[in-house]
């Protein structure tokens, strides 16, 4: 029987980040994965295959925009469906080759298979060829991610009403794409379809679009996709889905009781991720499994077995593959004797949409649900030079401190390159930075992080320059 000092079950980001760290701090290592592809949701049908779409069909809807900088495209410009897909699964296959190059780099062991417990120190591995073999652990690391939810009424069968995975491969451009749930996902994978010709509404059960941003976002991401072409059906609850041939006709009830109907030759099913523990047996463990089935784990990421942490989506908090990281990172560390840290309220969210939206810290919302007292100080993207040159001027930067101490409780942005514009944010509060900090911060000029600069002047005693 072959024994590690840990082994790490999944190999997502969480996973084979975790599984580094800990052969970077001389543990021997093994890493459990599924799949024959190492990666992940996030590498395999998830951020790095919905970024490569969302490139492409970028690079398709600009063209709409040369004229405006003296540029003449003469004849047809054409979609090769066919050719984006491969272009995705390119992307995807070279990332997930530099993985399997880590995993050899830093002599870490990789078992494929379905990883499940024996008991708190033993994983049996079932091989796709029927085969199984034990392998014993001092520690073990629970990162085996979410799968897609869905309505317990609704039938996926992944080729008309489909989840994020099939959407991802999709062999021709819907004509009508009914998604229902306008999160993130709904949101980046909506415009996608739209860009390359797809008639695209969205169905969501709360009162707005990304409602777990700030309100602000929201309501101007609304704004701009709907300029595109979008339609949006908000406060709306889904009754029903059904597939008639090539026809999927969705029936949702709207906040007057009102029934509407929307007939479309395919519906996304994005209604977020639950936790993924299938198979896993973490009774056998003694893992406790919450309600909502999520791994429990304290303060350290250690559930209620000593010898045994959990990571990433299966676990409490935002299902981000960088906060998975964070974590995998955070439970070698522990390991090894160390005592890293994690401020759960500085990891940034992004939706990579075009304008782009992110934010960290605390919405508007929460500052004013915690009585504290605020400011705001907000720049739009159109009041920069930057922002007009390129002809990206949708958009702001919005700045909330506290109003006594000028710390910089919240940073929230849409606009082009918001999605690396946060990093600045993320890095001034965790050093507990005040408007007044940020504002008499140097940026380069013209450059779209200037937006940032002029918001904290605006949120530190509406010092704005330009505007």
């Amino acid at each position: 029987m072959s024994s590690f000092d840990v082994v790490i079950i999944g190999s997502g980001p969480g996973g084979y980040v975790s599984a580094i760290r800990c052969a970077q701090l001389g543990f021997k290592t093994a890493i459990v994965e599924k799949y024959t592809s190492l990666g992940g949701t996030c590498l395999n049908v998830g951020c790095i295959p919905s970024k490569a779409l969302l490139s492409s069909s970028h690079h398709y809807a600009e063209i709409a925009h040369f004229a405006d900088h003296g540029i003449e495209v003469s004849g047809d410009v054409k979609i090769n469906l066919e050719k984006m897909i491969a272009r995705k699964q390119a992307v995807v296959d070279q990332t997930v080759g530099g993985i399997n190059y880590l995993m050899d780099k830093n002599k870490i062991t990789v078992f494929n298979g379905l990883g499940s417990f024996v008991d708190a120190t033993h994983i049996a591995v079932a091989k796709a060829d029927g085969t199984s073999e034990t392998i014993e652990a001092k520690y073990t690391v629970i990162a085996t991610g979410s799968k897609p939810s869905s309505l317990p009424f609704i039938k996926i069968d992944k080729e008309r009403i489909i989840t994020s995975t099939e959407a991802l491969a999709l062999k021709e451009v819907p004509k009508h794409l009914v998604i229902i749930g306008g999160g993130v996902i709904g949101i980046e994978l909506g415009q996608v379809y739209l860009r390359l010709g797809a008639q695209v509404s969205v169905v969501e059960f709360m009162d707005r679009i990304i409602p777990g941003m700030d309100a602000s976002l929201s309501k101007e991401l609304t704004k701009v996709l709907k300029k595109q072409g979008m339609k949006f059906y908000v406060s709306h609850k889904v009754k029903s889905v059904e597939r008639n041939g090539d026809a999927v006709v969705v029936q949702a009830e709207n906040a007057k009781g009102e029934t509407i109907t929307l007939e479309g030759d395919y519906s996304l099913v994005s209604v977020g991720r639950r936790p993924y523990t299938d198979g896993l047996n973490a009774d056998k463990a003694g893992v406790k499994i919450s309600d909502r089935g999520q791994v429990e784990v304290n303060d350290h990421l250690q559930t209620n077995v000593p010898n045994i942490y959990a990571i990433g989506d299966v676990v409490r908090g935002a299902m981000l593959a960088h906060k998975a990281e964070e974590e995998g990172t955070m439970v070698a560390e522990i390991l090894a004797g160390q005592k890293p840290h994690i401020d759960y309220n500085l990891i940034p969210g992004v939706v990579y949409t075009w304008p782009e939206v992110a934010a960290v810290g605390q919405t508007e919302e929460q500052v004013k649900a915690s009585g504290t007292e605020y400011k705001v100080g907000s720049f739009p993207f159109k009041a920069l030079g930057r922002a007009r040159a390129s002809g990206d001027l949708d958009g702001f930067v919005k700045i909330i401190a506290d109003a006594k101490t000028d710390e910089v409780l919240g940073v929230h942005m849409i606009g082009a390159r918001t999605a690396d514009l946060i990093a600045e944010a993320v890095t001034a509060m965790e050093f507990k930075a005040s408007a007044e900090d940020i504002s008499r911060m140097s940026h380069a000029h013209p450059t779209f992080a200037e937006a940032v600069k002029e918001a904290a002047l605006a949120a530190t005693d509406n010092r704005a320059l330009h505007v």
